[in-house]
C-alpha cells in the first residue's frame, strides 16, 4: 500500500511539473487534412533530452527523420549537422523557448527522477552500426565515412573511430537525434583520403550497459553474409575476408544469380516433363 501511495505522490507532482509548461506552447488541434494531389505530409522534430549520462543535456531538430541541426548548450548556438544547413543554424529567435526546456528538463531530473528510481522499467536499446561513405569511392580523393548509430535508447554512447586497429584523432562531434518514436540514432564522421588497403572501423560503446557494435569500412572487405556492397560493407564483431579487385556490383550480381535461377527452375521442369512421359510409357513384353 505505501509502494502504491510513493508512485502517486511522484505522478501527482509530475502533472504539477507539467502545468509549469507556457499555455502558449501547447499544440493546436490538428486541422482536418486535405488531400490533394502532389502534396505531402511533413514532420519537423525538435527534441529536447536530458539524462544521468553522457550526454547529460541534448537539443535535435529534425526533418523528415533527418537531422538538421544539434544545439551547443555551452556556446548556446545551433550545430550544423552538414555545412549545407549552417546559413539556417543563426537564427536564435527561440533561445528563450529553449533555455527554459533545458531548466525545465533539468528540474524534471533533479526533483522526479529519484522518486521514480527503482519503481518504473526501464528501456534499453541495443545499438546497430553501420559504415558507408558520403561521396562514390575515388581513391586519392578526399572523402568522408559517416558511421549511423540506429536503435539507441538511452542516447548514452561514445563513437571511436580506427584505422588499422590503430585509434584515430580528430573526429568531429557526435550527433544525436530522436526519431519519432523516441528512439535515438546518432551520426559520426571521419575525413579521410581512400586507399586501396584501408580498413575503417567504428566503434560505438553504449555506455549504461557497456554493450559494444562494431562495423567496418575497406575497399576489400565483404560483410559475413557473402553479398558485396560497392566497396563498403558493415560486420559487428565478426571475421571479414578479401573480395576480388573487380568484383560485379551487387545489383548485377543478383540480376545474375536470379537469371541462373529461373533458368535452372525451367530446365528442371523440362527434365520432369520428359521423365513422366518417359515412365507412362506401356511395357513391352
Amino acid at each position: 500500500m505505501d509502494h502504491e501511495q510513493n508512485q502517486g505522490a511522484a505522478l501527482l507532482q509530475l502533472l504539477q511539473l507539467l502545468w509549469l509548461l507556457p499555455h502558449s506552447w501547447a499544440a493546436p488541434e490538428a486541422p482536418t487534412p486535405v488531400w490533394r494531389d502532389g502534396l505531402q505530409n511533413h514532420t519537423f522534430l525538435h527534441t529536447v533530452y536530458c539524462q544521468n549520462g553522457t550526454p547529460s543535456l541534448g537539443l535535435s531538430e529534425a526533418y523528415d527523420k533527418d537531422q538538421l541541426f544539434s544545439f551547443d548548450f555551452s556556446q548556446n548556438s545551433r550545430v550544423p549537422r552538414l555545412p549545407e544547413f549552417a546559413d539556417w543554424a543563426k537564427d536564435q529567435g527561440d533561445a528563450s523557448a529553449i533555455s527554459f526546456d533545458k531548466e525545465f528538463c533539468q528540474m524534471m531530473i533533479q526533483e522526479i527522477g529519484p522518486q521514480l528510481d527503482g519503481k518504473i522499467p526501464v528501456a534499453r536499446g541495443f545499438p546497430v552500426a553501420e559504415v558507408f561513405m558520403m561521396k562514390p569511392l575515388e581513391y586519392g580523393k578526399a572523402n568522408t565515412l559517416v558511421c549511423f548509430v540506429s536503435n539507441l535508447f538511452p542516447p548514452t554512447l561514445s563513437v571511436n573511430w580506427q584505422h588499422h586497429s590503430v585509434p584515430v584523432e580528430g573526429v568531429s562531434p557526435t550527433f544525436v537525434s530522436a526519431t519519432n518514436g523516441l528512439i535515438f540514432q546518432a551520426f559520426s564522421y571521419l575525413n579521410f583520403t581512400p586507399e586501396p588497403s584501408d580498413v575503417y572501423s567504428c566503434i560505438v560503446t553504449h555506455e549504461i550497459d557497456r554493450y559494444t557494435a562494431v562495423a567496418f569500412w575497406g575497399a576489400h572487405v565483404i560483410p559475413l553474409g557473402g553479398r558485396l556492397l560497392n566497396h563498403a560493407s558493415k560486420l559487428t564483431c565478426s571475421p571479414f575476408s578479401p573480395v576480388p579487385q573487380n568484383a560485379l556490383p551487387s545489383d548485377l550480381l543478383e540480376n545474375v544469380l536470379c537469371g541462373i535461377a529461373f533458368g535452372l527452375g525451367v530446365l528442371g521442369i523440362i527434365v520432369g516433363t520428359v521423365l513422366i512421359i518417359y515412365y507412362q510409357k506401356p511395357c513391352s513384353d
